[in-house]
């Protein structure tokens, strides 16, 4: 299968070395140089990834994102000059799935992009499970191996790539105990550094979108990581 790459960045020269590699590794590639241009785009192509620039004219890459998490829960890369913690910490709150700092070698943005989709749409939609397995129930949450979506009872609780494949370890070992590395290597597909905090952020966003007044799934083990409990509290 032929991904589609969606490229938003005002700098032509990103966008022209980015295409380079992607295409040269089989990818088809469209391109925006603004926000506005990008959500045009999006309106009328079906795009399996997204790569933001954040900094972009007439509409930033922030608000790009939060109109792609409006629709669908599709990879998305955001690429930036801008290197600080609270930047990095705002684009993974809105729901992007990684982040690259400007510069960056485009061999190691490909290597992201390949990581992002094969772990989304390959193994996203089972992995290595039994090909019999098609969803996995805890408690009243349903995920349906098939569509990428997880359920409540009957309401859709829309997740990001990663938190897809957050949520997808914990179902399939409801009560067990999941140290940081582990979680960020799963969902990310990259080496776990010490001092990267966007597991915190990623448990912090399922934890508001699942958690109420009467019920919490996600249990935080002081000094060893989080579960997905198997009984309400």
């Amino acid at each position: 299968m032929s991904y589609k790459i969606l490229i938003a960045d005002d700098e032509a020269e990103i966008r022209d070395v980015l295409r380079l590699y992607l295409e040269k590794d089989g990818y088809q590639v469209c391109e925006a140089k603004d926000g506005m241009e990008a959500m045009a785009l999006l309106e009328k192509e079906t795009v399996d990834l997204a790569i933001l620039d954040i900094m972009m004219p007439v509409i930033d890459g922030y608000r790009v994102l939060r109109n792609i998490r409006e629709r669908n829960n599709i990879p998305v890369i955001m690429l930036s000059a801008k290197s600080s913690d609270s930047d990095k910490i705002l684009g993974l709150d809105l729901g992007a799935d990684d982040y690259i700092t400007k510069p960056f070698v485009p061999l190691e943005a490909v290597a992201r992009v390949k990581s992002h989709l094969r772990r989304f749409y390959e193994l996203g939609a089972g992995g290595n499970s039994t090909e019999a397995v098609k969803e996995l129930r805890v408690r009243d949450l349903r995920l349906d191996l098939e569509a990428c979506l997880l359920y409540r009872n009957d309401e859709n609780i829309e997740l990001t790539s990663v938190e897809y494949k957050v949520m997808k370890l914990f179902m399939e070992n409801p009560g067990k105990v999941f140290t940081k590395q582990q979680l960020f290597e799963e969902g990310w597909g990259q080496e776990y550094m010490e001092s990267d905090n966007n597991i915190m952020v990623c448990i912090s966003k399922l934890r508001a979108k699942l958690d109420n007044d009467s019920w919490e799934y996600i249990t935080t083990i002081r000094g060893l990581g989080y579960r997905l409990d198997k009984e309400g509290k």
